[in-house]
């Protein structure tokens, strides 16, 4: 999961407590199942590997709408200034195109072919890089409306009538668009009221639980790719009927799992909080590590196909997310994932006389 720009805000929002840290500790923990499950993937698809798909289908329900949340939430101020254009620009959209061809020609290595450079195709993880642009581009229109979660909610089910095709990932884009709006639209008050109630822990955990017991009951029944978001009812081979009703399943337990999440995150700084700042370097990076694991064999060993070779993978991957966070590395791939290009773009007075239509700057 990329690391979210900090956002600058009131002093209302700023005195909550643990605020920072709060979201620092969310995006640490998410983009730490991220890894892990990008990790056990190449493991659910083989016989008697039960338990480890229903653990993958688990956090596939919650990892990703509880991330897109997150990222609507920091979105709330974006009014298409030119600051937060140019950042959108350099922090998003540029390490889409960078980190996509990066990834083609590691693949193509990795596979002895010829790489398949296509800019408009997301390659594997880049996918969220381009949503999130197209998510944040499109903020202004769904803070405007009456019932934002509600109209994208329908268009998401919308979508499922159609084949979209694999570019801009537009099929995810619109699946996952109800729960960018839900953060974008949510007020910290609501927030707070939420994780602070008594009974909520203990319903997230209940939450958990149950949602882990269905995983188990329905992993050998159910592909995984319902729950990627990237598929309507033809490439799924449905009915949009059958479609519309397990999409809609899947979307309030998503719901659900993502609101649990959300209240069990610790709002106080940990040990971990400060690897917050670094999730996109863990984003980005541990998809090298898991495909030169994937072509290199890791997966043809015996013993990763029992439990305990899959508890060390786990804790491994584990590993690997929290130290492609640490700040050495973020420090280290800064240029790669927020280049500063300030000679691409026009400076901040020249942008404001032509927003106004100044006579003294040639249009």
């Amino acid at each position: 999961m990329p690391a979210l720009p900090t956002q600058k805000v009131g002093t209302s929002e700023s005195a909550a407590p643990g605020r920072a840290a709060y979201f620092d500790n969310a995006k640490l923990l998410a983009v730490v199942l991220v890894v892990c499950g990008h990790f056990w993937e190449p493991l659910i698809g083989q016989p008697e590997q039960r338990p480890v798909k229903a653990l993958y289908l688990l956090v596939y329900a919650f990892h990703m709408p509880a991330f897109v949340f997150i990222s609507g939430y920091f979105t709330r101020t974006y009014t298409a200034q030119p600051r937060q254009v140019r950042r959108l620009a350099t922090g998003v959209l540029i390490p889409f195109i960078l980190w996509g061809v990066l990834l083609a020609l590691f693949n193509s290595f990795l596979t002895e072919t010829q790489p398949k450079l296509l800019p408009l195709t997301p390659v594997w993880v880049t996918w969220f890089l381009i949503a999130l642009f197209l998510w944040r581009l499109s903020a202004p229109l769904w803070q405007n409306l009456r019932a934002p979660v509600t109209t994208t909610t329908a268009v998401f089910l919308a979508a499922g009538a159609f084949s979209l095709g694999a570019q801009l990932s537009i099929t995810r884009v619109l699946q996952f668009l109800p729960f960018f709006v839900l953060g974008l639209t949510v007020s910290p008050e609501r927030l707070a009221w939420l994780r602070d109630r008594v009974w909520a822990r203990p319903a997230a955990v209940v939450a958990f639980v149950t949602a882990g017991v269905g995983a188990y009951v329905i992993a050998p029944d159910i592909s995984a790719v319902w729950f990627y978001r990237s598929a309507g009812a033809s490439e799924l081979h449905v009915s949009y009927l059958h479609w519309l009703v397990q999409a809609s399943a899947v979307y309030a337990v998503g719901l659900v799992l993502t609101g649990a999440f959300l209240v069990l995150v610790p709002s106080r700084r940990t040990w971990f909080t400060a690897l917050g700042a670094g999730t996109m370097s863990a984003f980005l990076l541990h998809a090298f590590v898991r495909q030169a694991a994937l072509h290199g064999g890791l997966y043809d060993h015996e013993f990763f196909q029992g439990v305990p070779g899959q508890a060390v993978l786990t804790v491994l991957s584990a590993g690997l997310a929290l130290a492609l966070c640490t700040r050495p590395v973020h420090r280290l791939m800064r240029p790669l994932i927020e280049p500063r290009l300030r000679w691409l773009f026009r400076s901040d007075e020249v942008a404001r006389h032509r927003a106004v239509g100044s006579p003294g700057i040639n249009t």
